[in-house]
């Protein structure tokens, strides 16, 4: 994507790095319910400017979701901060799921994510669905002005747990050679990459019994659908919140029959939020039916309540159906 600024025609990376120098204060945004690429995007942008321009004022807001606390740290700033400063929102797709309204107060917004553009903001709007994750376009936009950008270890780590949390471990169709390049460059930092990669594959006791809940009480469809309902009993049993489950999504493929899958999480208002997910069938326009959205293999959404969730099933059975009808 091109971006244009006084008739002439420039890389949208070197549109983006004159708005970076242009600002003393810079804020960074992301997506509610953080994950890893969440967290790697913003915080990696983020240590990328700091190491480049000392001089400027640099934050990354939001909330902590305690899990990630040993791989980044949020800020805490005043509204009054955000006054002529530019703003970049990394990782989300559409306004409702920026992470602190207050990203709208800035003097100029940039927008920088891979999810599909259902939803286009900003002064400048940089979405690239080609790439594994966010991590790997905030990587990329260093490589393309690394002439005047300094990488340090400390944004290295983050990019690549984005980078290692979007794609499964390199195990989703999303990855791709350039995905392993920029894994390459990052390590090449003299991260630990070993150490990062265990502590994002270690689980605590309780979500491993979970687990054993999930992959006791899902559900295979007839053509080969699977889902598990996690009520907010269930929830309490194991001590976890919402956002505690997303270790558990990946379970459900495992099985090697299984072709798409969805975890339902009951909300404090008895709605249900869905983590839906794909080996190969296209369901982030079945997402789109229930509020929500995503990647062509992995989406999310949310049903009213329990009563939707039997038609929701019987919709994601369908298409397991019609992939096995094209094989």
């Amino acid at each position: 994507m091109l971006g244009k600024r006084g008739g002439i025609m420039m890389a949208i990376e070197t549109d983006i790095l004159a708005q970076i120098k242009k600002y003393d204060t810079i804020i960074i945004h992301r997506h509610q319910r953080p994950d890893p690429d969440a967290y790697g995007s913003q915080v990696g942008l983020a240590e990328i400017i700091r190491a480049s321009f000392p001089k400027k004022k640099v934050y990354q807001v939001g909330e902590m979701v305690s899990r990630f606390d040993w791989l980044v740290s949020q800020d805490e700033i005043e509204d009054s901060v955000y006054n002529d400063a530019l703003v970049i929102v990394t990782d989300t797709a559409n306004r409702p799921r920026v992470d602190d309204e207050r990203y709208t107060k800035g003097k100029y917004l940039i927008k920088i994510d891979h999810h599909p553009n259902d939803d286009v903001y900003g002064d400048i709007c940089w979405v690239n669905t080609q790439a594994s994750s966010c991590s790997e376009i905030i990587y990329d936009f260093y490589a393309a002005c690394q002439a005047e950008l300094t990488l340090p270890a400390s944004a290295a780590r983050v990019l690549y747990a984005g980078i290692v949390g979007d794609t499964g471990r390199f195990m989703y169709d999303a990855t791709t050679p350039h995905t392993l390049r920029v894994a390459a460059a990052l390590v090449e930092t003299g991260i630990d990459a070993t150490k990062l990669n265990r502590k994002l594959d270690s689980i605590s006791e309780p979500l491993a019994r979970l687990s054993a809940y999930v992959l006791e009480n899902m559900v295979v469809t007839k053509h080969k659908a699977a889902y598990v309902i996690l009520t907010r009993e269930i929830m309490a049993k194991y001590n976890l919140s919402d956002g505690g489950t997303a270790p558990v999504v990946p379970l459900l493929g495992k099985l090697e029959e299984v072709v798409c899958w969805t975890v339902l999480v009951e909300q404090e208002n008895h709605s249900y939020r869905l983590r839906i997910r794909s080996k190969g069938p296209v369901i982030n326009e079945l997402a789109k039916e229930y509020h929500g959205g995503g990647h062509p293999l992995a989406s999310g959404a949310m049903l009213k309540d329990t009563s939707a969730i039997e038609t929701y099933v019987e919709k994601l059975d369908q298409i397991a159906a019609s992939a096995a009808e094209r094989e």
